[in-house]
């Protein structure tokens, strides 16, 4: 009931009445009453006038589950909210909880990460207060060689969910990078337990940097945050709720076809290795090229030297211009 009384306090321009709220929900008074004590106790700033009512004047930057409830307008994605004020990792937590049989959907999000990780097993810093680390367990009915495309859907996501939110130009470093102004904003991890023709669960992980004031000094001529770029400090849930309402949409699209088409125009126009030299490192390759944009299956297209179209499906890309590639 929190979250559906939080919801309507946000849709309603003046006051609603406890009564309108009593006959809302079936309860009482009282139970309401109880109800705006407990959202007053968690920041939430509420105004009581007498025979108006209830008016919401401003919330906290909180990622509780009745806060992100409150927001979501999706069907499935992030409907089951599992929140912690600390956890290892969330896709640790993800995938246990896929183990035990958790709904397609389920949304983890922490306060906090003790062992936060990124791409090829490296650390994610993951402070306190400021950031979003959230995983969504997804049961696709697709072949395990699909599932890598699912991180540039997320991708997708995060990055027209940001523009839309913020105002900021975010754009995509292929396959797993969000940028804002050519420095790193979100990170994308997505992992899976899978049989031989099946996939029994995947996990995506994305971490974005908030409202991080600064960064240690090894990170920082690489690393950004929503806040530096534009001095305005964002509240996390709702950026959470359009990056689930956008990741339903684009989800959903891609089982219909089944592969990337429907969004690789889109994904294009906003993919910031376009049109740049790029230097693809590989076990035991190195390719250096003019990035085009992906394809159908994400894989991203290099025009080499030679003339020749290469199309790399997995590798550590570095672009002129980004992560100290000049």
């Amino acid at each position: 009931m929190k979250a559906k009384i939080l919801s309507i306090l946000r849709e309603t321009d003046g006051y609603i009445s406890g009564q309108q709220l009593c006959e809302k929900f079936h309860v009482s008074r009282t139970a309401v009453w109880k109800v705006i004590e407990q959202l007053k106790a968690e920041g939430y700033q509420i105004e009581a006038v007498r025979n108006r009512g209830y008016h919401l004047e401003k919330s906290p930057d909180v990622m509780w589950p009745a806060e992100i409830e409150s927001l979501l307008d999706t069907e499935w994605a992030g409907r089951n909210v599992l929140y912690f004020s600390e956890a290892d990792s969330t896709n640790t937590r993800a995938k246990r909880l896929g183990e035990e049989g958790a709904v397609h959907g389920t949304l983890i999000v922490a306060e906090r990460q003790t062992e936060g990780k990124g791409r090829r097993g490296r650390r994610w810093e993951s402070p306190s207060g400021s950031s979003i680390y959230m995983s969504i367990l997804l049961r696709p009915d697709v072949l395990p060689n699909q599932a890598p495309m699912l991180t540039l859907v997320m991708a997708q996501s995060v990055t027209e969910a940001v523009r839309r939110t913020t105002g900021q130009e975010a754009l995509i470093k292929w396959p797993n990078d969000i940028v804002v102004n050519g420095k790193k904003v979100c990170g994308i991890l997505t992992e899976m337990s899978t049989e031989m023709e099946w996939i029994n669960y995947i996990v995506i992980g994305v971490g974005i940097n908030v409202n991080t004031e600064n960064f240690p000094s090894e990170l920082a001529e690489t690393a950004t945050s929503l806040y530096l770029e534009n001095g305005e400090k964002h509240c996390r849930a709702p950026l959470i709720a359009e990056i689930m309402k956008q990741f339903e949409k684009d989800y959903e699209m891609f089982l219909r076809i089944g592969d990337l088409s429907g969004m690789q125009e889109r994904y294009n126009r906003l993919l910031v290795n376009r049109g740049r030299e790029v230097r693809v490192l590989e076990p035991g390759d190195t390719c250096e090229g003019q990035a085009i944009g992906i394809n159908e299956t994400g894989e991203l297209l290099i025009r080499t030297g030679n003339g020749e179209t290469r199309a790399v499906y997995a590798g550590e890309v570095s672009v002129r211009g980004i992560y100290g590639y000049v």
